[in-house]
């Protein structure tokens, strides 16, 4: 079958467009060729500086023929509607209909055929309208063709469309149409310096062979391979490591069509500075990566670039005037770094006072003040110090105000930690400068010392109550002040370190000390309980666990430790892969089931103790005991919080419940006995909801 070849060539992408880009194509065109009835075997779509490119296999030649029936008026029906049926579906008379009969009685059918058309047709239809609407982040207008303004709104002036469409033994056709002026053809262009002439091409096949000849590497997958693999094996011969970046690396590659990797130098004097400083400043401004030296971990005073071409004198040009540009704003780096080091962090803090944290939630002077006194009353929870806790609060947040993180934002919080140390700070205090960020998302390390644990819980909690106070809640999919990832965070924060936490009594501190007060002060710390809630079963889910789980456990009522919903939600998981556990499960289900039907029926519920008395088969007996056995033994267990022993005590339960349900109808004609063994399901349910609300578990 058929192949297609596509490319749209132009003026330089940004690079942080081209891998949305590439594949906002291939979905684009591939979901209009199946729309139309053009089922294909495979697709791929690339993106280099120049270009977006994308080939499709195995396209059918043809349409298929399209069959389809129209319902009509009822035989009878008025003129109009014979006639209005008539024009809607192309017959002349209704001769050419069919009748069908229904219940309602019987109309006309028309069979409606429509032949296909020749995919290049369709593909001549469909490509500029999906050009003309390609959905990039920023797009322009430019210039103007044959006198008149130009329509057409691209991310950078586009200059050529390529369009094949062929058997791979056979001479493609060109897919013929034209968006803005520009005419579908088989040209395309090499490098830019490098190999700038035309190219003619067929199919895909040559199209990527060409290109490579013509000094462009089309896959960006390829362009990364090389530049990794080239700067590693440059790094490794001096002796040195290259400081990976895979975000680095992917806005490399899509700085280049054909990438030349070369080494350069800076004056060692800088190394002062911190590594990270360092970093960034090569990094944000020359896109280039750093180097180490394997044996220390420390920077070493060489950086890694990547050129788009071969250079008539090795490259010597190229790296110099990388090093005439980095030299300056290591300076600059330098100069920021020095003069922070001139102020001590505490002595920036009246500052503060003037910056707004958010209007009504006051500056971030009071903000801190509130961070403060959290972390004072957290510190004993979680093991800290409380005046070395209270002094991180303190200072967490002075680095804001410094130069090198005014110029560089991604190294707030690391900076602090510098500036801390450099001052004499203790070391406890200076991490959590830096760490109470963390963790700022999934992949994000958690912080260990006790010290950073406070103050990274109070600040995040005071993020969170603060906001749910003034009633700026998530909502959908909005997060503009990133409450979910604050969330997270916690949970982690109290998870990982099998931290014993009251959310519930943290998050009612953190709201006394806040000047506004919600309309229902006293709800919103399970309101916000119940975020947590969501929140745990989203990573719990993404851990693989069951999210049904948490809603059971949470369904029992006053549980804001989340160790302990976390360890009883591991507990019951492990249950309930269990065949004791499945089958009691089934077993209370049945029971809540009966106990539902029953309780509606007769409007009441059947709480209160069943009466041994009542007891008339043996199976009520054994049941019975067995639930006073259990209940005693599982509530000991939770008591312990050894919820694997809860879980083995309610195993026990199994033989009984099933043999209850085998020997026993619940539904007596006796009145007395009915309510008295319907009393006992509900002692079922109430034995183990000392474990969870099994009825909250999907079967």
């Amino acid at each position: 079958m058929p192949d297609l070849l596509l490319e749209l060539f132009s003026e330089e992408i940004p690079a942080r467009m081209q891998a949305k880009a590439a594949d906002d194509l291939r979905r684009m065109v591939t979901d209009k060729l199946v729309a139309e009835g053009l089922v294909y075997e495979g697709a791929k779509a690339f993106a280099t500086p120049r270009r977006l490119a994308l080939t499709v296999h195995g396209i059918p030649a043809r349409q298929p023929d399209l069959k389809t029936e129209r319902r009509g008026p009822k035989i009878g029906a008025a003129d109009a509607a014979v006639q209005g049926f008539l024009k809607a579906t192309g017959l002349t008379s209704l001769d050419e209909a069919k009748i069908q009969r229904d219940p309602k009685g019987d109309f006309y059918i028309a069979l409606i055929e429509k032949p296909g058309r020749d995919a290049i047709d369709v593909l001549a239809e469909i490509l500029p309208v999906i050009i003309r609407t390609f959905p990039w982040p920023k797009s322009m207008r430019w210039g103007a063709r044959s006198g008149k303004p130009g329509s057409l709104s691209w991310v950078r002036p586009l200059h050529a469309i390529t369009a094949t469409f062929g058997l791979e033994t056979e001479e493609p056709d060109v897919v013929k149409f034209s968006v803005d002026g520009i005419e579908t053809g088989q040209t395309t262009y090499g490098h830019r310096f490098m190999a700038p002439a035309a190219i003619q091409v067929r199919r895909f096949e040559d199209y990527e062979a060409k290109l490579k000849a013509a000094k462009v590497i089309l896959d960006p997958q390829a362009r990364k391979d090389i530049i990794f693999a080239d700067a590693k094996e440059l790094t490794f011969a001096q002796g040195f490591e290259l400081v990976e970046d895979q975000v680095l690396l992917d806005e490399v590659s899509g700085l280049v069509e054909w990438p030349v990797v070369m080494m350069g130098s800076f004056e060692a004097e800088y190394l002062a500075i911190p590594d990270e400083v360092i970093r960034a400043t090569i990094r944000n401004n020359q896109k280039c990566f750093v180097v180490k030296d394997a044996k220390t971990g420390k920077l070493t005073n060489k950086f890694v670039l990547t050129a788009n071409i071969e250079a008539a004198d090795g490259g010597k040009t190229i790296v110099a005037g990388n090093e005439r540009v980095i030299r300056p704003r290591l300076s600059d780096a330098k100069f920021f770094y020095e003069t922070d080091l001139k102020t001590r962090l505490e002595d920036r803090l009246p500052k503060f006072e003037q910056i707004v944290f958010h209007e009504k939630l006051g500056t971030q002077a009071v903000r801190i003040k509130r961070i403060e006194r959290l972390a004072a009353e957290i510190a004993p929870l979680v093991g800290a110090d409380v005046a070395k806790a209270t002094r991180a609060a303190h200072l967490a947040k002075a680095d804001l105000l410094t130069e090198v993180v005014g110029e560089f934002p991604e190294v707030q919080g690391l900076m602090g930690k510098y500036y801390a140390l450099a001052q004499g700070e203790d070391a406890s205090v200076a991490v959590a400068c830096e760490e109470h960020y963390k963790p700022q998302g999934p992949a994000d390390r958690v912080p260990t010392d006790p010290v950073s644990v406070a103050v990274a819980l109070a600040d995040k909690l005071d993020t969170l109550v603060g906001f749910w106070a003034i009633d700026e809640k998530p909502t959908g999919s909005k997060d503009p002040y990133a409450l979910r990832r604050a969330a997270l965070g916690v949970i982690r924060l109290i998870v990982e370190n099998a931290l014993r936490l009251s959310l519930m009594k943290v998050a009612a501190s953190a709201l006394a000390g806040l000047s506004v007060k919600p309309a229902d002060a006293q709800k919103l710390p399970s309101d916000l309980l119940t975020f947590f809630a969501d929140r745990l079963k989203v990573q719990l889910r993404e851990q693989g666990a069951r999210h049904d789980l948490v809603d059971a456990v949470f369904a029992l009522g006053g549980q804001d430790d989340l160790l302990m919903i976390v360890r009883r939600v591991e507990a019951l998981g492990k249950f309930l892969e269990s065949d004791d556990g499945k089958n009691l499960l089934a077993g209370i289900k049945r029971a809540s089931n009966i106990l539902s039907i029953e309780e509606k029926k007769d409007k009441r519920s059947f709480d209160g103790t069943p009466d041994p008395a009542l007891y008339g088969l043996g199976e009520e007996k054994a049941l019975a005991k067995a639930i006073g056995e259990v209940q005693a033994e599982a509530g000991a267990a939770v008591g312990k919080e050894d919820f694997a022993a809860a879980m083995s005590a309610m195993a026990k339960l199994r033989p009984p419940v099933d043999a209850f349900f085998e020997k026993v109808r619940v539904n007596d004609d006796d009145a007395k006995v009915r309510e008295n063994r319907l009393k006992l399901l509900n002692e079922i349910r109430s034995a183990t909801r000392a474990v969870a609300d099994f009825s909250k578990i999907q079967d």
